[in-house]
């Protein structure tokens, strides 16, 4: 990784708050596939015996921080089982987001990922909903920037290589989902829906992409772009990023035909 010095200094300040037992930097950075306004996404991984120190962090926070007034961090489990916790930061001027890990969870939900049992749950912010295999993806992608103990590095060997069991999970999990999702929208359609419509087809159109990173051995980590980064994977759909913005301009021009009338209504009574 090459060096960058709003890295180093975060990493410093983090690694010494009480409970953290490894910090790793995530997202399109840690993939490698960042632009220069890209967020900084930065994992404090801790045990159950050793929770984290969330008063010490705020104090380490705001050292850095641009606004210390402004500055917040949640406590465990504020944003939920999945999301947990962290803080939204502005340091020199870049956006950074903390985000909670609980070690010893992520390690179990990765054990049941490898051995092909994945589960969807609601979460705010994923519309598709959390599946549990992006712990996998957030492990098997991130850069380790503090890992003493080796937690990061053990998780990775749960993550690497893409366990074949999970594959096939993620196929007969999401396949069936593409076309119910259509034919759910097709009844929309009928009834002038268009809300129950966008919401089907988006649910399909997330399912294809689950379908296509499973096939291709590549996790899914963020329903963002996924699409079309699913174009780009050598096991893809032809015009796969074309089809999808044409799903989505018919819906937006209104394109859909009109409701259709029963016979009830049609004959007056």
């Amino acid at each position: 990784m090459p060096h960058d010095p709003l890295l180093t200094r975060l990493t410093s300040a983090l690694a010494e708050v009480p409970g953290v037992q490894a910090v790793v930097l995530g997202g399109s950075r840690g993939r490698g596939s960042a632009h220069a306004a890209s967020d900084y996404d930065i994992g404090l991984y801790f045990r159950t015996a050793i929770l984290l120190d969330t008063e010490r962090l705020l104090a380490a926070a705001k050292d850095v921080a641009d606004d210390p007034a402004a500055t917040a961090v949640t406590p465990v489990g504020e944003w939920g089982p999945w999301i947990v916790g962290g803080a939204w930061l502005s340091v020199e001027g870049r956006k950074v987001d903390l985000l909670y890990r609980n070690a010893d969870a992520v390690e179990a939900v990765m054990e049941s990922c490898g051995a092909g049992v994945v589960t969807m749950d609601y979460q705010p912010g994923h519309p598709h909903g959390f599946c549990s295999a992006i712990w996998m993806g957030e492990i098997a992608y991130c850069q380790p920037l503090h890992d003493p103990q080796g937690v990061i590095a053990r998780l990775k060997s749960i993550a690497l290589p893409y366990p074949r069991p999970m594959r096939e999970a993620l196929i007969q999990r999401f396949q069936w989902e593409i076309l119910f999702g259509i034919e759910n929208a097709e009844l929309a359609i009928a009834r002038g829906d268009r809300t129950h419509v966008a919401g089907c087809l988006y649910r399909s159109l997330a399912c294809i992409a689950q379908m296509l990173f499973a096939l291709n051995e590549r996790y899914l980590i963020n329903e963002k772009g996924a699409l079309q980064e699913a174009a780009r994977l050598p096991l893809t759909i032809p015009h796969l990023a074309e089809r999808t913005d044409d799903v989505w301009r018919l819906i937006g021009d209104g394109a859909l035909p009109p409701p259709v009338k029963s016979c009830a209504r049609s004959t007056g009574s």
